[in-house]
């Protein structure tokens, strides 16, 4: 399987696959490839497909790094700075290899903007890095739509085992068009806070999360991630914003908005360097949610996130 790119270093192909035969075969050959030329190989699939892999590759599956991404990457924010950029940051010397299956059959529509981002921001964090990602994308199962994004989002696909340039290659145009106005639910309670109000707005997501239903762990993420964000409006977003909080689909969502803009695409998405100080307020939130979704414009930026109980 060639893995060519238009980078020359950084390559990105989308894998289109109908059958689990083809998923197998065309998998397996891309982690022997690696294997065979000394590459570090890490497997980021949901977990069906993740036992298709460890089966198909027998004894060579012990020199693999595996991860369930419904687990890993159940929010997609989370994808590039702990599982991507984790693994190959562990392995600066030369070529690694990774396969990498954000999206699959059972992704809501709520969380697929942020998967279809996602994919596009791939090329932005790894451009000019001595990386392979490989996207297996399973036509028979998902939409249409959502197969057009692949390859927008990737240089070149994978067909019938024949890697060619994608024509339509135009990663800024998904990130800019699931760029979606967010609009709160008319039931969201809301707060409304200046720079003396932090703890009080605090104190304002804990009681509203636990009415809903939070609790424990998953209470103490919402207090976290709701400090960070609200934090940051004071200090990067015109010293106030607004909180909501509502229930939607069983779960807990959190939405700060604030007059700040947002420039940087990769906004938390970036591990931190060693001995950062500050800059990590998203990503933290990345890291602790089920899904988060950011709304940028000239007037402001919507950070919105999700928790399940």
């Amino acid at each position: 399987m060639s893995t060519g790119t238009v980078d020359d270093v950084f390559s990105h192909p989308a894998l289109f696959y109908r059958t689990e035969l083809e998923y197998a075969e065309q998998t397996v050959s891309f982690v022997r490839e690696g294997l065979v030329a000394g590459e570090p190989v890490a497997v980021a699939v949901p977990g069906p497909n993740l036992k298709i892999l460890q089966a198909a590759l027998g004894a060579d599956a012990q020199d693999v790094l595996f991860l369930d991404m419904t687990e890993e990457g159940r929010n997609p924010g989370r994808i590039i700075p702990r599982v991507l950029r984790g693994f190959a940051d562990a392995h600066p010397q030369g070529r690694v290899r990774i396969i990498g299956e954000p999206i699959w059959a059972g992704r809501s529509r709520v969380e697929y903007p942020a998967c279809a981002q996602h994919e596009a921001l791939i090329n932005a964090a790894f451009v000019g890095r001595a990386v392979t990602i490989l996207c297996p994308y399973d036509e028979s199962r998902l939409d249409a739509d959502v197969v057009a994004d692949a390859r927008l989002t990737h240089p070149t696909v994978i067909e019938g085992g024949v890697e060619a340039a994608s024509e339509g290659y135009d990663w800024q145009a998904v990130v800019a068009r699931y760029n979606e106005e967010l609009v709160p639910a008319a039931d969201a309670a809301a707060f409304s806070y200046c720079s003396g109000e932090l703890s009080a707005v605090r104190h304002f997501a804990v009681e509203q999360a636990a009415r809903l239903g939070l609790a424990g762990q998953r209470l103490q993420d919402a207090e976290l991630a709701v400090a960070e964000l609200t934090t940051n409006s004071v200090r990067h977003g015109g010293g106030h914003g607004t909180l909501r909080v509502w229930g939607e689909a069983g779960q807990v969502v959190c939405e700060v908005r604030d007059s700040g803009r947002l420039t940087d695409p990769l906004a938390g998405r970036r591990p931190p360097e060693p001995g950062q100080i500050g800059g990590r307020g998203l990503l933290l939130v990345n890291y602790v949610a089920d899904l988060v979704r950011v709304q940028t414009t000239d007037h402001g930026t919507v950070v919105r996130f999700y928790l399940a109980p």
